[in-house]
This record gives C-alpha cells, structure tokens and sequence, in this order.
C-alpha cells in the first residue's frame, strides 16, 4: 500500500522529497506576471495571501510556475483530502470523463448518484427512527458547494417542522450566499453592505474556554452554554415551540480550529429533540476523514445529527457538494428543491475515489487512519515547541484539523494578530503554505497523505519562521 506517491506523478520522486526547495525570489518572474494579469480582470474581492501561482502538485507538495516547491499543510482549505494528483482519484475522474460530463440529475438518473450516496450513508451513524427501529436510513441531496448545501440544509429544515427560526453560532462560518452568510457570525466584514439579511436567523454562544472561560474547565464553559442557550434564545427572543434548527459545527472551522466538549453537542441535541426541532451538523471543512474520521460527529459517541452537510474534501478538489439527512427528515416533495450541476458524474465518480482511499479499499491505505498518526506527530511536535516558544499559546484540534493559537503573553492570554499574519505570509517564503483562522490562530489542515518527514519538516520550518517573526514583532 502506498499513500498515493508511487504512479502518475507530474512531480518527481526527487522534486517531492527534497520540498520545499525555493530557486527563484518569491514571486518567481512567471508567478508575477499572471498575478499583473489576475489583477486587471479578477474581482478584487478574493482575498488572497502570499503569492503562490500554482502549477502542479503531488501528494502534500506543490509546485509553482517558476519551479519552487512547497509544503502544503493547508490542502486548499482542507479541500485536497487525498492530496494532489492522487492516482485512484486521476484515474476515475478520467475514466468517467471518457463516458459522459453531464446529465443532470434533477430530471434523469445516473449510476454515479445512489453509488456515492448509498456509500455516504454507510458512513452515517446509527439512529432510533420514528418507529422505534434503530437504522441508518439516510437520503442525500447533492448540490456544487458547502455554501450551497448549507443553504439547502436550510431550507430542508424549514420544509420538514414548518417553522421559520434557525439559531447558529458566534464565530461560525458557513458560507459566502444569503443563507449562510445569515447564520455566519465570524467576521463583520462578510455583511458589509450586502443587507438585509435572511429573517429568522439567530446567534448563540459556541464555548471556547481557553479564551471565553464561563468556569473552572472547559466542561463548565460548555454547560454554560447550553444554559445560556435557553436563558436568551428561548427565554428571550422566541419560545422553543418555534425553532425549526440548530446548525453547529462539530469542530468550529474559520473561528478558530475550536474542539468543543461531547456534552455540548449531546446537549444541542436533546434541546431539538425535545422542542422537535432538527439538528444540521455542518460537516464541510471537518468531515471526509480530516479528524482521523469520516465525520467529526462520529468523535462523540451518541451523537447522530439529523441533517449533515458535506463538501470541501467530499471530491478531493471538484465541486460537489451533499445534504444527508435522516430519511424521515427529507421529507420534501418533487419541485421543492433541485439542481442542474449538483452531483455531476465527474465529481461524484472522485468522490467515490475519495472515499475508497478515505477507507482503505482495494489495498490503498486507510487515509483516516494516517490522519490520526500524522496529526498525533503534529501535535506533539507542537506541543513540544510550546515548552520553548511561550507565544504559542493554545493547541486543539483532531486528526489534521489543528490550531495554534498565538498570544503575546500565555498568562493574559492576549491575542497575537499582527504576529499571526506575519507568520503565515513569512512561512511562504521558507516553503511552508498554512492559512489562519481565527482571530490569532493559525490551522494546519494538510492532505491526509502527508509523510512522518513533511510533518518534521512543516514542524522545522513553522518554529525558525516563527521565532523570526517574533523577534522583529516583540
């Protein structure tokens, strides 16, 4: 079993194991003069960092248009799950594109869409349904995007309690469309000059103890939420009869890489349960094998949200996007919601591909299961760097999906923006591509095919460009 590094390689053996390796100034004479081109017909919205002009990738490597070589510990936002130019996925992508591109699967069938979702509910937890039977009956949805699916989730909720109000929570991210840059609550930016807003959408607290402490430990922050989730939502802005949703992430994304406790999420969950509301775990930056799992969800023992949404990692780079819902829940009728692009043949035959490599079948390996050792290497490397770098000041995560918060001061806890930035646009210049989240965290989210000697050398790499950072920042 290899890890998807030993065939059809756009990148040699050599160009991979000697990453990163920078021959050129950054940006390189030919990244430069695409980015003076991007700059005159690209909408300046787009919020881009350091300057990477991507040519070719392999595995956790990247390689630029003037030959520079980097590590890629950011996966093109947790999207690469099984790498760049993994062989399965090439190969089904091209296979399926030598059959057909398109047929929509809003008016005609196609073996792609029960394959995969008949595959994605085998991944589903197993719940008690309506009838007293325990079962893993789930339907999907397909559409092209997180965002779009968030929305879908939305509007599913809405359709099956026929109530309006939905609650989500501060420092969430969920998308960039009407929907979901309603329940997002991340940045101000997002909503600036782009009201009104979706009705009926509301914001609760999502504990965060090493920051926002409500207590002793982090298990009082999270009961304090839940309490300050009925005091104010119920008690205050609408009476629990009236909520149609909770939409929560497992693991909280762009807020942070924040890893709530079990008993938070089981407690969201009685609260729907209860009120006869449905819980939406939004599963696209956690989910496909990021954590060490399938589904973050699947971390917490009892806990089977009603709908889940999936996208990012889903195709291992094509766009998909997927609501699955217990099938009880997706009671809507034909009409109600539907899609021309959503579930293309193309995207749904990587994403099969993808999870074969997510589970190891057909002798690949179990790339979950290197999610867990890799991201177990990372982490205590991290932590091991934290005893001689007093900055970093927080680490979390599960599987690849880790954060590291930076403080000026460990004791005060005081949040180290200015140096968060510089880091990660420093790091580019070393070899190393990361993202930060948050507003002072910096999150390690690198394809789940990344070798023991990547984690080493993303490690290396992350403290010399941080240690510079601070000494010229203090």
């Amino acid at each position: 079993m290899t890890l998807g590094l030993a065939e059809n390689r756009q990148l040699s053996e050599a160009d991979v194991l000697a990453a990163p390796k920078i021959m050129t100034p950054l940006p390189g004479p030919k990244a430069k003069a695409i980015m003076d081109r991007d700059d005159k017909v690209i909408s300046p919205s787009y919020t881009r960092g350091y300057p990477l002009v991507m040519a070719r990738g392999q595995g956790a490597v990247v390689q630029d248009v003037d030959g520079n070589t980097f590590i890629d510990a950011c996966a093109g936002i947790a999207v690469c799950a099984t790498g760049h130019n993994h062989p399965r996925v090439t190969a089904a992508i091209q296979a399926q594109a030598g059959q057909f591109l398109h047929m929509s699967g809003t008016d005609f069938y196609y073996d792609g869409l029960p394959t995969l979702a008949e595959r994605l509910q085998s991944t589903m937890p197993v719940y008690t349904n309506p009838q007293g039977v325990d079962c893993q009956d789930y339907k999907v949805f397909f559409g092209n995007s997180g965002a779009e699916a968030i929305d879908g989730a939305m509007k599913l909720a809405r359709y099956h309690t026929g109530r309006q109000n939905i609650v989500s929570f501060y420092r969430s991210f969920h998308g960039r469309t009407y929907g979901a840059m309603s329940l997002t609550a991340s940045k101000a930016t997002h909503k600036k000059r782009v009201g009104p807003l979706l009705p009926g959408v509301f914001h609760a607290q999502y504990p965060f103890h090493y920051q926002e402490p409500m207590g002793k430990n982090s298990c009082d922050t999270a009961q304090a939420c839940l309490q300050w989730f009925e005091q104010n939502i119920f008690g205050r802005l609408f009476p629990a009869d009236e909520l149609a949703a909770i939409v929560v992430e497992p693991i909280q994304g762009e807020g942070g890489y924040i890893v709530p406790e079990d008993c938070w999420l089981l407690g969201l969950q009685y609260l729907c349960k209860k009120h006869g509301a449905v819980l939406v775990a939004d599963e696209v930056q956690s989910g496909m094998g990021r954590t060490g799992k399938i589904w973050a969800s699947s971390h917490v023992a009892g806990f089977a949200p009603d709908i889940m949404t999936s996208a990012k990692g889903l195709a291992s780079g094509l766009p998909i996007g997927a609501i699955i819902a217990k099938a009880h829940v997706m009671n809507w009728v034909p009409g109600v919601h539907a899609t021309t692009f959503g579930g293309n043949p193309v995207a749904c035959a990587a994403a099969i591909a993808t999870l074969d490599c997510l589970e190891g079948r057909d002798g690949e390996a179990n790339l979950c299961d290197n999610a867990t050792a890799m991201g177990a290497r990372l982490m205590a490397g991290l932590r091991a760097m934290q005893q001689r770098v007093p900055h970093i000041g927080d680490i979390r995560g599960r599987g690849l999906m880790v954060g590291v918060e930076l403080v000026l001061d460990p004791i005060a806890k005081t949040k180290a923006k200015a140096l968060r930035d510089a880091v990660v646009d420093a790091a580019f210049y070393h070899g190393l591509m990361i993202l930060g989240c948050g507003e002072n965290s910096i999150r390690f989210s690198p394809p789940l095919v990344i070798t023991e000697a990547q984690i080493d050398k993303t490690l290396t790499i992350f403290e010399q460009t941080l240690t510079e950072q601070i000494a010229q920042h203090g």
